[in-house]
């Protein structure tokens, strides 16, 4: 467990580390400090919050985005959600050093969230 990160919203570890490399658990875009406090409003939101808890994870690994390599987004809302998720989701990267992605659209998250994403990253 992760001190500082949200609370697990199922059974699982936040990262689990593996010859260098670290899977980071899907985060939904709940808070750290209060787990009952709603989620933001819309996918921009929620997107900018599962960003800075996936940030949360990996810095209580010794990590942060640079070593991430691979990332894995779900959006309930595929149509009318994609471009402003990718928005957000691009501001958090360079972009000449973006990890590889896979975006897939999905019938329903936990929490009725907007957006979920995982990583995976690789210690230097």
């Amino acid at each position: 467990m992760i001190p500082d990160a949200p609370t697990p919203v199922a059974p699982f570890s936040h990262a689990v580390e593996a010859d260098g490399w670290v899977f980071v658990t899907g985060q939904m875009p709940t808070w750290p400090d209060d787990d009952d406090r709603p989620p933001p409003e819309g996918v921009e939101g929620q997107t900018a919050r599962v960003m800075e808890n996936l940030i949360l994870v990996l810095n209580g690994m010794g990590l942060g985005l640079e070593h991430v390599v691979q990332a894995r987004v779900f959006i309930t809302r595929f149509k009318e959600d994609y471009a402003a998720m990718n928005a957000v989701y691009a501001s958090y990267f360079p972009a000449d050093r973006r990890p590889a992605r896979t975006c897939v659209g999905v019938t329903g998250l936990a929490r009725d969230a907007l957006v979920e994403i995982d990583f995976i990253a690789r210690r230097s």
